[in-house]
């Protein structure tokens, strides 16, 4: 197993870095000089989370917006038909990319912590963490931020107007749109919680029971919410009589939000955190996500080795290993970067890389306990995502939240909407893991209009051959999921096969892997086992990766939707 490991490739020095950025500038002449010659895909591509909402983004497509105006119309309706996995009253981050001139950035809309919210708000007599409050109810919520995000995307990015780009959303939550095997399934897990406020049992659930799938949900308050925002703007939610709804709600149910939390909200734009693998640059989310750093670390260790043509044991542990100590540096250094110093230029370093490679054994696990870090140590299931390539080339990859299904479960009376519980997102208590089980130190610790630690991660990889935006689902396992999708990106597949793939994960504490169903064969557990991990085989699949692709070579165009969960679609046209 020499052949594989970093020693036998010297000079990963200076001369390895020039030639990174040497390649990196060739990909962007290449990927420049295309769109120089004109070359555009000429089709258009959504992957999202329900049929309605990749409906509405070609609608407003074939209106004559780009794919930013798209990305507001399938944001906005997934907060409609999709309320277990994002809304209004959560947050999101929009990872764009402009053909015209190659500009990238990322849109941060991720929820933020009130002006009353302090480190020890969910700690009870006995400071131990009060795991209720800080997911169910009106107290875990933070101020939600994609109405303002929704508002930037239109006036900067945008060819229409952003009544326009919302007016879909506005009338399938009129008219109503029926339950999925999703909402149905999230349901009865949460259905007991949702039953704790009336308003929310009210519109989501069926004569107080779970609803059957078919069963029409019509939401005429989110409607109305939607409309005073089409009519002001951003302004029409953070003040005024959308905004007095929302307060007197949450304080009414024991939250601590204030009308001028609510005004003090502002977007801001971050640049994305870029590296080379191979020959194709990723471009994906900065801090506040910690997904782009721990995927560029994870990529930066594996790039030496042969990942894609190993064997299937082997690559495993090689790419286990890589997120093992990936993860220990997420719950160490990450956090909100207008509060703490996150060291992303060493995190990301071919330097920092070949450290932690030089760690890995080719034939043993490293025991989590071993690594540098914190010996004390003991981050939701839902999120969506959707994918976007216009005609012109746009991209926009989008992933949107409330944390866990249907959020806090909390409706604050006449808005239709449901509070996040982004607040679990922080660390309520220094190395005590939170609903995803995931770790946070002083980094991440809760304070006033501080945004949490996320692990969402929209994704771009863009070669002179292709260009591809992906992203996920899934909590703590997005970043797993979405390095596994970029490395089948890498070997040559397509949307659909980076989007089925069966999926596995470590998240560096608890020390193990988990895998789905038919990730592993009993052999390969087996190899698994015998190199020192213990490997949790589940029965429930996870994430709803959704993928486009553009192949600038041949000019085709494709998508594809996770098949875990049939409301989803990818339509090319």
């Amino acid at each position: 197993m020499g052949e594989i490991q970093a020693a036998d490739r010297p000079g990963r020095g200076l001369k390895t870095i020039f030639i990174r950025q040497a390649l990196l500038c060739l990909v962007l002449i290449s990927s420049s000089g295309a769109l120089i010659a004109g070359a555009k895909p000429g089709k258009a591509a959504i992957a999202s989370a329900h049929y309605l909402a990749t409906e509405a983004g070609h609608e407003i497509l074939e209106q004559g917006g780009n794919a930013f105006d798209a990305a507001i119309a399938v944001s906005s309706t997934l907060a409609v038909v999709e309320p277990t996995s994002s809304g209004i009253g959560g947050g999101a981050f929009w990872l764009i990319h402009r053909a015209s001139d190659g500009f990238q950035t990322m849109i941060d809309a991720r929820e933020q912590a009130p002006a009353a919210a302090h480190k020890d708000m969910y700690l009870d007599e006995e400071g131990n963490v009060n795991r209720d409050l800080a997911v169910n109810g009106p107290l875990a919520g933070g101020i939600p931020g994609e109405i303002a995000g929704l508002e930037h995307l239109a006036k900067n990015y945008g060819r229409l107007s952003l009544a326009t780009s919302l007016q879909p959303a506005i009338r399938i939550a009129r008219e109503g749109f029926p339950v999925d095997e999703k909402y149905h399934a999230m349901m009865g897990w949460r259905i007991d919680t949702i039953k704790r406020w009336p308003a929310a049992a009210e519109v989501l659930l069926a004569d107080g029971e779970k609803p059957p799938v078919g069963h029409i949900i019509k939401l005429p308050d989110l409607a109305w919410v939607l409309e005073q925002v089409a009519e002001r703007g951003a302004e029409g939610f953070y003040s005024g009589p959308v905004a007095e709804r929302l307060v007197k709600g949450v304080r009414e149910a024991g939250g601590i939000w204030t009308m001028e939390d609510l005004a003090a909200y502002v977007v801001k734009e971050r640049d994305p955190i870029r590296t080379m693998y191979g020959d194709y640059e990723l471009v994906t989310a900065p801090p506040p996500s910690s997904g782009g750093v721990a995927i560029a670390e994870i990529l930066n260790v594996l790039e030496p080795y042969p990942i894609n043509d190993l064997a299937p044991v082997l690559r495993t542990h090689l790419i286990v290993e890589a997120m093992r100590r990936a993860y220990r540096d997420r719950a160490i250094y990450l956090g909100d970067p207008d509060f703490v110093e996150v060291p992303v230029e060493m995190l990301t370093s071919q330097y920092y890389a070949d450290g932690l490679r030089a760690s890995i054994r080719p034939d043993r696990a490293t025991p989590s306990s071993m690594l540098a870090g914190n010996d004390q140590i003991q981050e939701g299931t839902d999120t969506t995502h959707f994918s976007i390539i216009d005609a012109d080339g746009n991209m926009v990859a989008a992933t949107l939240t409330v944390n866990l299904p249907f959020g806090s479960a909390f409706m604050p009376p006449g808005t239709g909407l449901l509070v996040n519980n982004e607040m679990d997102d922080f660390s309520a208590k220094e190395g005590e893991p939170n609903a995803f089980g995931l770790i946070g130190f002083q980094a991440n610790e809760i304070k006033p209009f501080k945004r949490p630690l996320s692990s969402m991660s929209p994704t771009f990889m863009i070669g002179a051959d292709k260009r591809a935006v992906i992203g996920t689902p899934g909590g703590g396992r997005i970043i797993t999921m979405v390095l596994l999708g970029i490395l089948d990106f890498i070997k040559g597949n397509e949307p659909e096969s980076w989007v089925s793939l069966p999926r596995f994960h470590h998240q560096y504490v608890p020390d193990q892997i988990s895998a789905e169903s038919n990730t592993f064969s009993p052999e390969q557990v087996e190899g698994l086992r015998a190199m020192g991990h213990e490997v949790e085989v589940r029965d429930r699949p996870w994430g709803n990766m959704h993928g486009a692709m553009w192949n600038l070579e041949t000019g085709e165009v494709t998508a594809g939707s996770d098949p875990r969960w049939p409301s989803g679609r990818a339509i090319v046209k």
